[in-house]
C-alpha cells in the first residue's frame, strides 16, 4: 500500500508524507490518522489563525464552551453560565480538571489565558474579546467577567479560540515559544511536530472525559495535494480526511471501504485587498475602490464553482453565508459585468493593463481557483500574476503586509461577528489589509451591543451596503464540509464548523 501511494505521489511531481496503514478493526492500541488539506500555523491560540489548527486543538485543547450539530452552545470545561445583568458574566468551571502537566485547571488560570489574549503581543484574539473590562475569581471554580458594554457575542467567543483554557505555568515558561510545546486540557497531549509532515499527540490518561476517548495516539498529517489525499484513503493509510474535494468524492463513493459525510458550512472564501498595511498597499488596486468593485465584477462565481468545484459550493457576496441565521438575503453575490467593470476601471484613470499579485495557498483545487479568475478578470484588464505560497507562510505574510490581493478561506463562526468584526474592524488581527472606514466601525460595535438576531441583521445589511462600495473583501463562494472516512470509523458527528471531535469516535469491533 505505502508502494501504491509513494507512486501517486510522484506522478504528481511531489513526495507525499510516509504513512503507515492504520488497522481497520479496533485491537490493542489504536491510532487514529487524520489528512489535513495544509500544514497549521504556530500552535498557540492566542497566536494562531489557521482552520487545520483549530482542527488540532479539538483533539489537544478543550474550551469553555463548544458547539453541538445544531450549533446551540454546550458546555465543555465550564458547566454552566449566567448574567447577572447585560455587562455581568458568571462562568462556573468543571471541577477536577487537570492540565496535561498535571496543573489544575480553575478561575485563575481561565483568567491568566483571556488576559493573556488581551494583552500579548501579535495576539489575534483580543479582537474578539476586547470588550473584557475586568475579571473577578469569585472562588476557584467561578469567574466573574466584567464587560465595558453589552455583548451579544461574547458568550459565542468563549466556544472558539478564547475559550481554550492554557496552563499558566507552561504559558509563562515558554512565552511566545509556546506554540511548540502546547500544554491545554483537552483529551491528547502534545508530543511532536515534524512541519509539512505530522502532529502527533499521545492519550491523557487524566483527562476528565476519559470514557469517550477510544484512541492512544493521534496524527494530523498535512497533504496540500488532493489526489495524494485521496489515494491514501484509499490505501488505508489515513482514517479520514477532514477535506475531500468535490471532484473526489464520487472516487470515495465508489471505494467500499469508504464514505462520504457531507453537510453545509459556515465558511466564506474571499480574496482580501491590501488597501493600508505597509508599501505593498500602494498600488493600483490596493488604493481604488473602483478597480477593486471593478475586479469583483469581473468574476463569474456560478461558472467558477461549476469548474472547480463540480457545482457543488454556494456563490456570496458576504462573509455570512446562507446557512447563517445572520446571513442578510438582499445582499448577493456580483453577476459579472464586463462592460461595467471596464467603466470603473476608466473611472479609476488607471489605464490597463493593470498589474495584480494575487497570494493563494498552493493546494491544486484553490491555484485553479486562481487560474479562472486570472482568465475571467484579463478582459476588463487586470493582469493577474498568481503567488502561489505554503499556506502557514501565506499567513506570516498577509499579517506582516506582503501582499496585494490575498485569497483566503474563513472557516466561519456560527456568529456573524466572529466573521466580521476582527476582519472589517480597524486594528485588529484578522484585517490583513488593514481597512479602515469609522462608520463601519461605528456599525461593528452597535451590532454588538444589539440583542436580537433582527435588530443585529438590520446593521449588518448596512455594513455590506459599505463594505460593497470600498470592496475591502470580494467574497466568493461558501463551500461544503466534505468529510472522508472508513466505514470502519464510527462515531463520527458532522458539525457545520467543519471542526473534528474525537469524543465517541471508535474503530468497529
Amino acid at each position: 500500500m505505502r508502494a501504491m501511494v509513494f507512486a501517486a505521489a510522484m506522478l504528481l511531481g511531489f513526495v507525499a508524507p510516509t504513512l503507515a496503514p492504520a488497522p481497520a478493526l479496533a485491537a490493542g492500541p489504536t491510532t487514529l490518522r487524520i489528512g489535513l488539506r495544509e500544514d497549521p500555523d504556530i500552535l498557540d491560540p492566542t497566536l494562531s489563525g489557521s482552520y487545520v489548527g483549530r482542527i488540532v486543538y479539538a483533539g489537544m485543547c478543550d474550551k469553555l464552551f463548544d458547539y453541538d450539530p445544531k450549533l446551540d452552545i454546550v458546555p465543555q470545561l465550564a458547566t454552566s453560565y449566567s448574567w447577572k445583568d447585560p455587562t455581568h458574566l458568571i462562568l462556573h468551571l468543571r471541577a477536577g480538571v487537570l492540565f496535561q502537566d498535571g496543573e489544575k485547571m480553575d478561575a485563575d488560570s481561565v483568567k491568566y489565558t483571556l488576559n493573556r489574549d488581551l494583552t500579548m503581543p501579535r495576539s489575534l484574539r483580543k479582537g474578539q474579546i476586547n470588550d473584557i473590562a475586568a475579571m473577578n475569581v469569585i472562588d476557584p471554580l467561578t469567574l466573574e467577567i466584567v464587560l465595558k458594554q453589552p455583548n451579544s457575542a461574547f458568550l459565542a467567543q468563549l466556544a472558539g479560540r478564547p475559550g481554550i483554557v492554557l496552563a499558566p505555568k507552561a504559558a509563562e515558561q515558554e512565552g511566545d515559544k509556546f506554540g511548540l510545546h502546547p500544554v491545554c486540557a483537552g483529551p491528547f497531549r502534545f508530543v511532536q511536530r515534524i512541519p509539512q509532515q505530522k502532529i502527533v499527540l499521545e492519550r491523557f490518561k487524566r483527562y476528565w472525559n476519559a470514557k469517550a476517548i477510544h484512541f492512544d495516539r493521534l496524527e494530523y498529517i498535512p497533504i496540500v495535494n488532493s489526489a495524494v489525499t485521496l489515494a491514501n484513503l484509499q490505501a488505508g493509510a489515513l482514517d479520514m480526511a477532514e477535506y475531500v474535494v468535490p471532484t473526489d468524492v464520487a472516487a470515495v463513493e465508489k471505494d467500499p471501504k469508504l464514505r462520504i459525510a457531507m453537510d453545509t458550512s459556515l465558511a466564506n472564501y474571499g480574496i482580501t485587498f491590501n488597501v493600508g498595511n505597509g508599501p505593498e498597499a500602494k498600488s493600483p488596486i490596493g488604493e481604488s475602490a473602483d478597480l477593486r468593485r471593478a475586479f469583483d465584477l469581473s468574476i463569474d462565481r456560478n461558472a467558477l464553482i461549476h469548474v472547480v468545484f463540480n457545482g457543488l459550493y454556494t456563490p456570496i457576496g458576504q462573509a455570512n453565508p446562507p446557512s447563517s441565521k445572520f446571513f442578510v438575503p438582499s445582499v448577493q453575490p456580483t453577476k459579472r459585468d464586463i462592460a461595467a467593470a471596464k467603466k470603473l476601471v476608466a473611472a479609476s484613470g488607471i489605464k490597463p493593463p493593470i498589474d495584480v499579485t494575487l497570494m493563494v495557498s498552493n493546494s491544486p483545487d484553490i491555484l485553479q481557483a486562481a487560474q479562472v479568475i486570472q482568465a475571467m478578470v484579463q478582459p476588463a484588464g487586470f493582469n493577474v500574476k498568481i503567488q502561489a505560497t505554503e499556506f502557514a507562510s501565506s499567513l506570516a505574510a498577509a499579517r506582516a503586509g506582503h501582499f496585494q490581493a490575498y485569497m483566503i478561506q474563513w472557516s466561519g463562526r456560527a456568529d456573524a461577528d466572529g466573521n466580521m468584526y476582527s476582519f472589517l474592524h480597524s486594528g485588529y488581527g484578522f484585517n490583513y489589509g488593514h481597512y479602515s472606514n469609522p462608520e463601519v466601525d461605528k456599525l461593528l460595535d452597535q451590532a454588538r451591543i444589539a440583542q436580537t438576531v433582527p435588530e443585529r441583521v438590520a446593521i449588518y445589511a448596512k455594513i455590506w451596503k459599505i463594505e460593497q462600495q470600498d470592496m475591502p473583501v470580494s467574497y466568493l463562494w461558501s463551500p461544503k464540509n466534505i468529510v472522508g472516512l472508513k466505514k470502519s470509523l464510527l462515531g463520527f458527528k458532522q458539525v457545520p464548523d467543519g471542526i473534528i471531535r474525537v469524543q465517541g469516535m471508535h474503530f468497529a469491533k
